[in-house]
């Protein structure tokens, strides 16, 4: 959860206590469920007359009113409703319509903030006295649907934190949110109800309760300061365990900017370079050496601490270990399969390398085939242009690093994806290849901002 240095939140207007109690929800949902449920019957009776192509165009449009309709009454609930409709739009594009999809991306974090008063009170509960130990400023420079994060300073030793707090109540609804979401879907006829859906909310269950335990977060952030302290070019928070608890997060306050800031374009080519390298050579590293990601590719969990002097190195300040995810060691060998065949450019190894679930191993020559082209373009950034005849001359500069604002790579992959999926015989993917693949697409949209160019030998060459 990213909060830009140069500017506070007090625009935001306050409330005073979040519906978290189970029947307010409830009622908040079943209003919501009832509309829905209300509307489609009458578009069904009124379409009864159309023909077919006035009836799919007129069924595409409410589906669309309907999307929208659903994602606002849930974005005033903020809570893990708001998170739930946030992951399925990130991950749910195979089993949800895209209208549902589109409308679910409207979900923002940024809403409105808790008033400090309830935010004192809970930071009252979990500190006791030791709140006095502390400055807090009330107005939060933060906010997300789980939490917000206030300024701090430890009085006695002059030291700048941040204090993460839980919204109160939002650790305890998330069954029952999962529960109302999943019925909200159900009563509304806007999703059909398969298997893969249910998979899919057993996985954000389990990732939403990871993501309220603090104190695993704490943990994992003090993994990544241990691996990340001697390289100059990362800054991960110093977690103090005076102040943190199961339901709070104290660390130190780093600041700097939001990676689409406009001061951020306005360095020098090389800098912004290396500013992106060391953005996707961490992904790099958290895939195959550390075998545990940071799974939400949202740009908020990025600031960039911009260095004052031109030959100072400017610094990746990495926040929010809280959607990490581990893979083990099934997984990493055949991701280091199929990079290696990227690397190559290679078909046939790439067609080699996808095994080991039933997701690859169910499928015909055909579907393989094109599905390894898939992941060959995938790859593209990652490989060798000697090797690879494929790269668009205008992606490459006179060093062969590649050029991302000019790749259009995620549209490439996106056309070549729904042909591809065509021709299926379709299941899901696994759901680590989804949770990496996000990632990746996070990693690949923050590199074509920046205009970075990077080196495929200096990601690549350390895991061959």
């Amino acid at each position: 959860m990213a909060h830009d240095t140069s500017k506070p939140s007090s625009t935001k207007h306050s409330i005073d206590n979040l519906k978290t109690s189970g029947f307010e929800r409830r009622m908040s949902i079943a209003k919501t469920s009832l509309n829905i449920g209300r509307r489609w019957a009458g578009n069904s009776v009124s379409g009864m007359f159309l023909n077919k192509e006035a009836r799919t165009a007129r069924n595409q449009a409410f589906m669309e009113t309907q999307a929208n309709y659903l994602a606002t009454e849930l974005g005033k609930l903020k809570g893990s409703v708001v998170k739930i409709g946030q992951m399925l739009a990130i991950y749910g594009e195979h089993i949800l319509p895209p209208e549902i999809t589109r409308a679910l991306q409207t979900l923002n974090d940024d809403t409105a903030t808790l008033s400090w008063p309830t935010i004192e009170q809970t930071l009252h509960t979990l500190l006791g006295d030791k709140i006095n130990e502390l400055t807090i400023d009330p107005t939060p420079i933060g906010t997300a649907s789980l939490a917000q994060v206030h300024r701090a300073t430890v009085i006695a030793t002059g030291e700048q934190v941040v204090l993460k707090v839980q919204y109160p109540g939002v650790a305890d609804a998330i069954n029952s949110d999962l529960a109302l979401f999943k019925q909200l879907l159900k009563v509304s006829n806007i999703v059909p109800q398969t298997r893969a859906l249910d998979a899919w909310f057993e996985e954000i269950r389990d990732l939403l309760h990871h993501e309220v335990d603090y104190e695993a977060e704490a943990a994992t952030t003090e993994r990544f300061y241990e691996r990340l302290k001697d390289d100059p070019r990362y800054i991960v928070p110093k977690i103090n365990r005076t102040y943190s608890k199961k339901r709070l997060l104290c660390m130190s306050y780093e600041p700097g900017i939001t990676v689409v800031s406009t001061s951020l374009q306005q360095l020098s080519h090389q800098r912004r370079n290396a500013i992106g390298q060391a953005a996707i050579e961490i992904m790099m590293k958290e895939i195959f050496v550390w075998g545990e990601m940071q799974t939400d590719p949202n740009f908020g969990n990025y600031l960039v601490r911009v260095s004052e002097n031109e030959d100072d190195i400017d610094k990746l300040v990495l926040l929010d270990f809280g959607a990490i995810r581990q893979f083990d060691n099934h997984l990493l060998t055949i991701a280091h399969g199929l990079l290696k065949a990227g690397y190559h450019h290679d078909h046939q190894a790439m067609m080699r390398a996808m095994t080991g679930y039933d997701f690859f191993d169910s499928m015909s020559q055909k579907v393989r085939s094109d599905i390894a082209a898939l992941f060959l373009l995938a790859t593209e950034p990652f490989s060798n242009p000697a090797t690879n005849p494929d790269i668009p001359a205008e992606c490459l500069d006179a060093d062969n690093r590649y050029i991302w604002a000019n790749s259009k790579l995620h549209s490439r992959l996106s056309s070549k994806a729904s042909r591809a999926m065509q021709s299926f015989e379709f299941n899901l993917p696994p759901k680590e290849f989804m949770f990496i693949s996000r990632k990746f697409i996070g990693a690949y949209t923050f590199l074509t901002v920046l205009d970075a160019y990077t080196d495929f030998d200096k990601l690549v060459k350390p895991y061959l």
